[in-house]
């Protein structure tokens, strides 16, 4: 059995993060764990934590991750995909994978955000470091034979232009609604994300399976807070994807040695089609 973390970083310390953990059985991938925060993630792992009522955002603890994932799946993690800049030196500003992925997915209205030393700064740091020290170093090439397990970064917006063979990026993001739909209601608009944010959870569902299931609930009258929630796991959601496609051999890094942003290629059939054997490489 293989497994596969997603995390969806928060660049501060201040908003939380979502976390979606997926396991390959006999009839496939499935989804068996995912949370708005690392708090509710744990929590999941461990029965005597209650979850927190509202995400918060807290300190990255990769060895806490590894942990609460081994025991929700039952095994150690094969790869781990995170939604932040990653690289092996400090981030000063823009690497090489932020222009490659922007060259290739800026027509499609991907481009990357600039990193910097404050934003991420140390979080990017600690983290790829907390993973490192548990054995989980950064991946950033796919040539020649490739260690497993490892960290690789994805970048969720060019991963679901490849996933719905788009030609822009998808108007998902809940605190960009008035620019997607300008003229509509805030009703309408509402209207408008969640049937988007349901486009996804469907198209992901047939890539693994139980995504549906342990998205949270989202009513009509819902809170920001709980907005923002649905927002993040369903980021660490398509994280997860991303990683599986990388580890069957169905993505390609962006960038150097240094650093790498690693995105589904085009494929005809989904990553759960393809044969056990195929491997990260």
């Amino acid at each position: 059995m293989r497994a596969v973390l997603g995390i969806d970083a928060a660049w501060t310390t201040t908003q939380p993060s979502g976390v979606a953990l997926a396991v390959e059985r006999s009839n496939g991938w499935r989804m068996i764990a995912a949370a708005a925060s690392y708090q509710r993630f744990h929590a999941q792992a461990d029965r005597r934590q209650p979850p927190e009522q509202r995400p918060s955002g807290s300190e990255p603890d990769a060895m806490a991750l590894l942990l609460s994932a081994s025991v929700l799946c039952g095994a150690p993690l094969d790869l781990v995909a995170i939604d932040m800049p990653l690289a092996l030196t400090p981030i000063v500003g823009r690497r090489l994978a932020d222009d490659e992925v922007s060259r290739a997915y800026g027509a499609r209205k991907c481009g990357t955000h600039t990193p910097g030393p404050k934003r991420p700064g140390r979080l990017s740091d600690a983290l790829r470091e907390g993973f490192e020290d548990a054995g989980y170093p950064l991946l950033t090439k796919q040539t020649g034979a490739i260690k497993l397990p490892g960290v690789i970064e994805i970048y969720p917006h060019p991963a679901l232009v490849q996933l719905f063979d788009a030609r822009k990026r998808l108007p998902y993001k809940a605190s960009k609604v008035r620019s997607y739909w300008p003229e509509a209601l805030p009703a309408d608009r509402r209207t408008r994300l969640y049937g988007q944010w349901r486009e996804i959870a469907a198209r992901l569902e047939r890539e693994i399976a139980g995504v549906e299931a342990v998205l949270p609930p989202l009513e009509a009258t819902a809170r920001a807070s709980e907005i923002k929630a649905y927002e993040d796991t369903l980021d660490a959601i398509v994280c997860a994807w991303v990683a599986i496609c990388a580890l069957v051999g169905r993505a390609t890094p962006f960038g150097d040695e240094n650093a790498a942003i690693w995105i589904p290629t085009s494929f005809s059939r989904s990553c759960k089609d393809r044969r056990s054997g195929e491997k990260l490489s």
